[in-house]
């Protein structure tokens, strides 16, 4: 049962006849008692000619999917197997942050029939968003009061990372067959594989010669060379307690997942195998011989539900599990951010367990703030100082990074993942990777 707001006005309305009827000589007890026994016996008769929610059947219509901070519709099916005609009002019980509207759509069900009531969501996060129930309010002829009930009707969307970095790929992608499609790299080195013969001009890299070549063409003949393909590329997320932190419109670990899969989806063109870890101090996703358009579904369901974890990782355990992926010459790329060289030792020692073929670049999403203005209030000038301490002891990680033989790219959220996927071509380029 419950009581709507229309009861209560009128009841007030009953000021006006004990007002009339008391100037007239009535009682005023007799006719509050009377007005409020009128609206209670009023109230009764709606409750009883209202519809049971209860003989509802209620089955939902939800996408399997949907990317985050986009809009996706669903559906109830409500079938009315009452005898009465159902009116009222539905609240699908969806958890804040799937993005339900407040509002509580109005129906009206004959008796036998069905109607869909469209429920559109907003997701706000990641993973696994569920519901379990759906509240029916229905309502008797005068509408002062009626029935409610929550029915059971279990549902869940899956919700992915949105894949903003997406907008990147075409510009990167020209660039990828700029080296291996339209002209041939002409720097050897460990990346780079023998493409094909021509003659020799002036400029070209005399190292590359083939004389036996020569000698049978009877001129200079010249091999060129191409980026390797079938490399192997390690992306390694880091899920602890750093990547918590915000940055941007979102957190750490969203970017790092931002920048994954671009790298992801420019390595899989080049026909290189990727490698994906989510990891702090147990393994929570990983994505492994997979390829080609498989690859970035399979990674977007891995990252859906992972969540940060507010522990520190272990870094000796996270290059071991990079250990049983792939023993051959491999890009790493380590997804995390460091307080401080001196928390970071832990994480500078562990390089040392990796194979000496294998190139290690280290992402690091950073929140930039403006300056404040001359007169800002205490508040900005403690979080500018903040930052700048925080940017001081990045660039102090970096450099150790780079002592251990690694690279470090810092940037914005927004700048991470087409900087990574830069460095990636530049190694190809340079015959690095």
């Amino acid at each position: 049962m419950h009581l709507t707001g229309r009861l209560a006005l009128v009841i007030g309305l009953g000021v006006v006849p004990v007002v009339l009827l008391s100037a007239a000589g009535v009682p005023a007890w007799a006719v509050t008692g009377g007005w409020l026994a009128l609206c209670v016996l009023v109230a009764g008769v709606d409750i009883a000619q209202s519809a049971d929610p209860k003989a509802v059947r209620v089955e939902r219509d939800i996408p399997a999917r949907a990317l985050r901070d986009e809009r996706v519709t669903t559906r109830l099916l409500l079938h009315n197997t009452g005898a009465r005609i159902l009116r009222g009002r539905v609240r699908d019980g969806w958890q804040p942050t799937a993005g339900a509207p407040s509002a509580r759509p109005q129906v009206t069900i004959p008796p036998g029939e069905r109607r869909a009531v469209v429920i559109p969501l907003h997701p706000r996060r990641r993973g696994e968003l569920r519901t379990g129930f759906v509240a029916i309010r229905t309502f008797g002829p005068f509408g002062l009061a009626g029935r409610q009930a929550a029915l059971e009707a279990p549902g869940a969307l899956r919700v992915l990372p949105p894949f903003r970095s997406r907008r990147h790929l075409l510009s990167r992608l020209a660039r990828l067959r700029e080296l291996d499609g339209n002209t041939s790299v002409q720097v050897r080195g460990a990346g780079t594989e023998f493409d094909s013969l021509r003659e020799y001009v002036r400029g070209d890299d005399v190292r590359s010669i083939d004389w036996r070549a020569t000698a049978r063409a009877g001129t200079t003949m010249l091999r060129t060379w191409r980026p390797e393909r079938d490399r192997h590329v390690v992306i390694v997320i880091d899920t602890g307690r750093t990547s918590a932190a915000r940055v941007g419109d979102g957190v750490r670990l969203d970017a790092a997942m931002e920048a994954s899969l671009l790298l992801a989806a420019l390595a899989a063109r080049a026909g290189d195998h990727i490698h994906l870890i989510l990891f702090d101090r147990l393994l929570r996703g990983r994505v492994t011989r997979t390829d080609g358009a498989r690859l970035l579904p399979a990674m977007v369901e891995a990252m859906a539900p992972v969540e940060p974890q507010l522990i520190d990782t272990d870094w000796t355990a996270a290059i071991a599990q990079i250990a049983t992926l792939t023993s051959r010459p491999s890009l790493v790329v380590l997804l995390t951010a460091q307080d401080s060289p001196d928390a970071a030792r832990g994480f500078l020692g562990s390089f040392a367990a990796m194979r000496g073929d294998t190139h290690v670049l280290v992402g690091t999403a950073t929140d930039l703030r403006e300056r404040p203005p001359a007169g800002a209030v205490a508040d900005d000038v403690y979080l500018d100082a903040a930052q700048e301490r925080a940017a001081r002891d990045a660039e102090r990680v970096a450099a150790a990074v780079r002592r251990a033989s690694g690279e470090a790219i810092t940037a914005p959220a927004d700048e991470l993942p087409p900087r990574v996927a830069d460095r990636s071509l530049a190694l190809k380029a340079n015959g690095l990777l």
